[in-house]
């Protein structure tokens, strides 16, 4: 702070401080002046600038039924901030009220929740929410969780405190630069620099032959004496000081007397003139340490001399793992999961559903305090009551039980440590000013030393985890981020000894398969270990391909009394389980393991990914009702079919769950590498309460650390009525079933199983020509969307062994050098003993296609959903999904914007492309039933399409399928062609491409009997949700039908060969749009808390506006309560839950989502 900045404070302070008045009148010179002492630029005058961005009085426009309603915010910019100001005075006749008075409190705290009621109304949430009365102090509130999740506890800062020169920096930030505040970001980059300082020491030990957990425990207790020492539990720099003047003068009295310090941390005591407290605990009651040379130990002091009291506990553990490890210390601060980011998942987990509970509680203690008509301050009496309704919520705060069954390093438990200590001092802050104490009596009111003095601590956050080190890190982990808690709530006042305490609160364990033991799986033939390939390839000495190693072998086991794990009891789960998909899981786990889970589970789909046996189990506590509410990060495929089945399960018990929160597609990082997950929350269905959040990502940008990267992505929140297990909302496509006028008709293609069946033109040249009719064109999702590789495979499908050795005999040699090698090492008899055929050959697939010159083909995963014709004496692979249709009409119905929409919402999503899964994308799809004249218009638009692609492809063979419809993408958005774009274009004819599809879209519309939506008077997005409302209808149309005997096939003289086709000649009538039912009605409760919560949840599921006679019709005694309910609606209004819309004497309220 310079001394100019000083004097333009001072003049400032001159002239406000201790001012009185009309905040109406004073609040935009003080804020303008305020803009000048900092040296900040003034806001222009409102209407100046398009948007308002930084202005006085922003327009807030609050919409309803009517039109909309404007109200105004004091001071705000965007991205910044947020004022709401009132002015105090010094007697009852000057400003808002007379200072220090109930009435003035009110104010002020009625200031702060109308600021936040303001925010889901702005662009953005801004990150500081600030209440001032001007002349006197500032209140503040921040958050950084973007659009997402509350504010934190309060801060007041007194006017004259703007001459410090931190808090003077801190309010320039928060006009110029507020990311800089994000304490997230500076606490991530400390944090990355000591892991990257550990690592150094991590490698030097193991490389002296050290074991990985001997070097891990070491590592552990350095760290924690490190941060034990800046917190001063440890006076004087006991350990930076002895490294400095001892060890590294002589470094071989390090081990000895680290050693002797250790042990004294454990039980307490003197180490040289310096007292010891009692730490115990786990770490130290082995004090084993290593002797390090001089340069090692300049490392350990480096290390020391960083700032461990703000390490970032969310990220050290996983960073500090990654230091430990040397397969993954090349990732090291590479790649790892932003505490934004675990924030997300927690927040409405476990914050959001007690803040509830909170506010509840606050809304009883205004009540409780209320003064009556000429009482000047509460009764004792009154105090007494609001001081029990706080004291309760703090015990139950104390008391909540926090579980993560895969907790790896912590990250997630010390994140709900952190948020909910937050949620305590915000309490015990309420707590004081309801006693009338100053907030500096936190300590003498709630110090933990004293007896009976609970609070939020370690021992209510319980892990599961199977790798010790990970377990170990993740108890250091949530004692670094308690003990930081207590310093910055109680100074340098120590926390009771011992200072750590063994709760047994982190277990090494598997979470989900108990068993009393494993032994090896003998074969009872041989009498030999059985076993399985271990991964490893070799060259083929004759072909020189790779192969798998016959001798990497790795022993299958047998679990002794398997049976499903126990989970300790909690209130909330909160976990990001291991990613191994269903197919991968025998590799990882092992067949044995792998066999055994899953008849320990007899009602989990063996089609689930590893995952989803944590939320199996999960559910289960949510329908028992041992659980409150879970959340989960899974991999971005629990959308699809495989997995969904599992979830449908839960939805269809007898006391069904519900998905109440969901992100389908959000970024994550997963062993160090970027992925794409999806976070699903869930608790026990309440049929009263038909509401949940929904947010899909709209903006992500890479920063160059994961912090810059949280702070640029974006979403979308919107409130549905339901989420489906498919992750969708709105239309239940999961609803519609599979149609016999499409069965047997789609398929997925052949899957090979060895490289030795795949042929170059090269290589096909080589055979003799008897070979032709067991070589065919392979076809693959690189043939479709790139350019034709031009590669053959050799099917023996219908062929013996023997037959094929006399027949072929050259294909035969080449297979047995080449296939036979691989096939024998399979666990799969089948492919074993039949190694010279395909594994998959799909017999039913051949049979469909054998009559038709041409089949349609997609990929099951792209980017763009394309579909072709290809001649049927081709082999499509498994990534290929095969559609026995040759009829071009056909083709341009799957092609069809309509086909296409309803293919992106049911068949979900791999990463972030969307899949095809014929099951639900085209067995359930209604097609059309055209006039003759539309199904040959559709069937020549067809012709189109194919023949211009392939013209284009034959004339350009540089030309891809990919690169058209990317250009195509561009065209369609209006976007500006590059000059590449432009020659890509006249080779292509994109522009031509598009003319067909549009044309082929009006044509399908028309044939579906759906012109209206070929109005430009609808956004994108609502003609899809209405194409997939009508095609939902249509299919339980047919559906229904079909019931009853018509079913409209779609190639009878293959499908039904023996049976007359019945039609419908009657048109597809269009569906009535959902009407909304009203909330059931139920007895309106006593308690007035009870009251509250049952208004506002009434509100929330129905967000119109409603008046106090609505709201008393919706309940069965609602009629002669209707003055607790005007009571209780103000109440809501006040604490910025519920706004009100006057219209004459009638007051409209409606539910605001903060």
């Amino acid at each position: 702070m310079k001394s100019e900045d000083h004097q333009r404070v001072e003049i400032f302070l001159k002239k406000w401080k201790g001012s009185q008045g009309n905040e109406r009148a004073n609040y935009q010179g003080f804020f303008l002046e305020l803009c000048d002492a900092l040296a900040v630029e003034r806001p222009a005058p409102k209407g100046s600038i398009t948007g308002d961005r930084y202005c006085f009085d922003k327009d807030i426009k609050i919409f309803n039924k009517d039109g909309e309603t404007t109200n105004f915010a004091d001071f705000y910019k965007e991205g910044h901030f947020l004022i709401e100001a009132k002015q105090g005075g010094n007697t009852a006749k000057r400003g808002t009220a007379k200072r220090g008075t109930k009435t003035y409190d009110i104010a002020m705290e009625k200031a702060f929740y109308q600021a936040q009621s303001y925010t889901p109304f702005l662009p953005s949430k801004p990150p500081f929410l600030i209440t001032c009365d001007i002349g006197s102090h500032f209140e503040m509130w921040m958050s950084f969780s973007g659009n997402y999740g509350g504010y934190g506890a309060r801060e007041k800062i007194d006017l004259d405190q703007l001459l410090d020169e931190k808090v003077f920096n801190r309010f320039v930030a928060i006009f110029n630069d507020p990311q800089t505040l994000n304490p997230e970001k500076y606490r991530a980059r400390v944090t990355r620099e000591v892991a990257d300082t550990l690592a150094k020491l991590a490698r030097w030990l193991e490389k002296q032959g050290h074991q990985p957990q001997e070097v891990a425990n070491f590592l552990m207790r350095c760290i924690f004496t490190m941060f034990a020492e800046d917190v001063k539990l440890l006076k004087g720099e006991v350990f930076t000081k002895a490294l400095k003047e001892r060890w590294l003068v002589e470094p071989k009295t390090f081990k000895t007397d680290i050693e002797s310090l250790w042990d004294i941390m454990n039980t307490g005591g003197r180490f040289n003139f310096d007292e010891i407290p009692q730490f115990n605990g786990s770490f130290f009651a082995d004090a084993t340490a290593f002797d390090l040379p001089k340069e090692q130990l300049e490392v350990l002091y480096e290390a020391a001399n960083k700032d461990w009291t703000e390490v970032e506990p969310a990220i050290f553990g996983t960073l500090l793992e990654r230091a430990l490890d040397s397969k993954e210390r090349k990732s090291l601060g590479a790649h790892y999961t932003p505490r934004s980011y675990v924030e997300r998942l927690v927040r409405p987990v476990v914050i959001e559903p007690l803040r509830e509970e909170w506010l509840l509680v606050e809304s009883e203690v205004d009540r409780f305090l209320t003064l009556k008509e000429k009482q000047q301050k509460p009764t004792k009496a009154q105090i007494e009551k609001a001081e029990n309704e706080i004291r309760g919520f703090l015990d139950k705060l104390q008391q909540i039980r926090i579980l993560d069954p895969a907790c790896g390093s912590g990250n997630f438990l010390y994140v709900t440590l952190d948020l909910l200590k937050t949620l305590e001092q915000e309490v015990q802050m309420r707590l004081l000013d309801v006693l009338g104490k100053v907030t500096t009596n936190l300590l003498e009111e709630f110090d933990p030393r004293l007896a009976g003095r609970k609070q939020v601590n370690p021992s209510q956050f319980l892990g599961i985890e199977i790798n010790p080190r990970a377990a170990a890190i993740a108890e250091l982990v949530i004692w670094i981020g308690y003990l930081q808690w207590h310093f910055k709530r109680y100074g340098s006042t120590p926390p009771p000894e011992p200072i750590l305490q063994d709760f047994h609160n982190i277990e090494f364990r598997d979470a989900v398969l108990d068993y009393d033991g494993k032994e090896l799986d003998i074969d009872i033939k041989t009498g030999k270990v059985k076993t399985r390939w271990g991964g490893k390839m070799i060259k083929h000495p004759v072909t020189g391909e790779d192969v798998p190693d016959a001798s990497d072998q790795v022993p299958i086991y047998r679990y002794l009394n398997p049976r499903s794990a126990k989970w300790p009891n909690a209130d909330y789960i909160v976990s990001n389980p291991p990613f191994i998909g269903n197919a991968r899981m025998r590799d990882r786990l092992g067949d044995g393991y792998t066999e055994t889970l899953r008849k320990v589970y007899p009602d989990v789909p063996d089609t689930v990914d590893f995952v989803m046996y944590w939320w199996h189990k999960a559910a289960d506590l949510v329908s028992s009702k041992k659980l409150k509410r879970f959340g989960f990060i899974t991999t971005n495929s629990i959308s699809q079919i495989r997995q969904r089945s599992l979830i449908d399960l839960h939805f269809n018990k007898n006391n069904p769950v519900r998905i109440l929160f969901a992100i389908p597609d959000h970024p994550w990082v997963d062993e160090g590498a970027s992925v794409r997950i999806a976070m699903t929350i869930v608790e026990l269905d309440n049929p009263l309460l038909k509401i949940a959040q929904f947010c899909e990502l709209i903006r992500e940008l890479d920063g160059e650390t994961p912090e810059d990267s949280a702070t640029d992505i974006e979403f979308s929140t919107k409130t549905v009525g339901k989420i489906f297990s498919n992750l969708q909302t709105g239309v239940n496509i999961s609803s519609a079933i599979p149609l016999r006028a499409n069965k047997g008709l789609a398929f997925r293609g052949m899957t090979i199983n060895g490289s030795g069946f795949v042929l170059t033109e090269e290589k096909r040249g080589k055979f003799d020509s008897i070979n032709n009719n067991i070589i065919k064109p392979l076809w693959n999702g690189k043939d479709i969307a790139q350019v034709r590789r031009g590669v053959y495979v050799i099917d023996l499908h219908g062929v013996d062994i023997s037959e094929a050795q006399l027949k072929y005999p050259q294909i035969y040699q080449h297979i047995y050098d080449s296939v036979k090698p691989e096939r024998v090492k399979c666990q799969v008899p089948g492919l074993r003993e039949k190694w010279w055929l395909f594994e998959r050959a799909r017999p039913d697939l051949r049979e469909a296609v054998a009559n038709i010159p041409y089949f349609t083909v997609t990929t099951m995963t792209a980017k763009h959903r394309i579909f072709i014709r290809i001649e049927s004496n081709c082999i499509p692979d498994q990534g290929l999904i095969v559609f026995a249709l040759n009829d071009p009409y056909y083709l341009s119905i799957l092609s069809s914007q309509i086909h296409v929409n309803w293919t992106i919402a049911t068949g979900g999503t791999l990463e972030d492309r969307p899949r095809y899964n014929n099951s639900v994308c085209f067995d359930p799809f209604p097609f059309p039933n055209p006039t003759l004249e539309q199904k040959q218009k559709i069937r020549e638009l067809g012709e189109r399409l194919d023949s211009h692609r392939k013209r284009v492809q034959t004339q350009h063979p540089e030309i891809t399928i990919t690169g058209m419809y990317n250009l195509l993408e561009k065209l369609r958005k209006g976007e500006t062609f590059t000059e590449a774009d432009k020659t890509y274009n006249n080779k292509a004819l994109v522009s031509t491409l598009k003319q067909i599809h549009d044309e082929l879209d009006n044509a399908v519309f028309d044939a579906y009997g759906w012109q209206d939506l070929k109005d430009d008077s609808k956004t994108k997005a609502e003609i899809e949700e209405i194409i997939l409302a009508r095609l939902v209808a249509l299919n339980a149309e047919r559906a229904e039908e079909e019931r009853n005997g018509i079913i409209r096939w779609l190639r009878p003289e293959y499908q039904a060969p023996n049976e007359v086709t019945q039609q419908v000649l009657t048109e597809v009538m269009e569906t009535e749009e959902t009407v909304i039912i009203p909330t059931e009605q139920k007895t309106f409760p006593k308690q007035p808390k009870d009251q509250l919560a049952a208004i506002r949840d009434l509100l929330r599921t129905n967000t119109s506006e409603w008046t106090v006679d609505q709201i008393a019709a919706q309940f069965k005694n609602g009629g002669k309560y209707k003055n607790a309910i005007a009571e209780n609606v103000e109440r809501l209004e006040w604490f910025g839950i519920l706004i009100c819309r006057e219209t004459g004497a009638t007051k409209r309220w409606q539910y605001v989502e903060i």
